[in-house]
């Protein structure tokens, strides 16, 4: 299956990689597209179609935060994704998070 190529968004010092969610047979070329954008933290908003091991292994944070598709997310990962980018933007401007 064709997925859509990872789409970046800047503003300011802050940068966000779109992508999709991969399964384990794509996670190297996955992996690879991570890492040629700069990410430092993949968040994980869908449930997990992948083993994140390879990801971390790869020196990227991988944080789990799913929440219902089409759904707001509950205020706790709001919170946790506002501290999020206020702490990495902060400490490293000009790093990229994924989603």
């Amino acid at each position: 299956m064709n997925r859509p190529a990872p789409v970046e968004i800047t503003y300011e010092c802050m940068r966000f990689l779109i992508t999709h969610n991969p399964t384990n047979s794509q996670l190297t070329k996955f992996t690879e597209e991570l890492k040629s954008f700069g990410v430092q933290t993949l968040v994980r908003v869908c449930d997990a179609t992948y083993d994140k091991t390879p990801v971390e292994k790869e020196g990227i944070e991988v944080l789990d935060w799913p929440f219902d598709d089409g759904c707001s997310p509950p205020d706790q990962i709001v919170d946790d994704w506002l501290n999020l980018l206020k702490c990495k933007f902060k400490d490293e401007p000009g790093c990229c998070v994924a989603v």
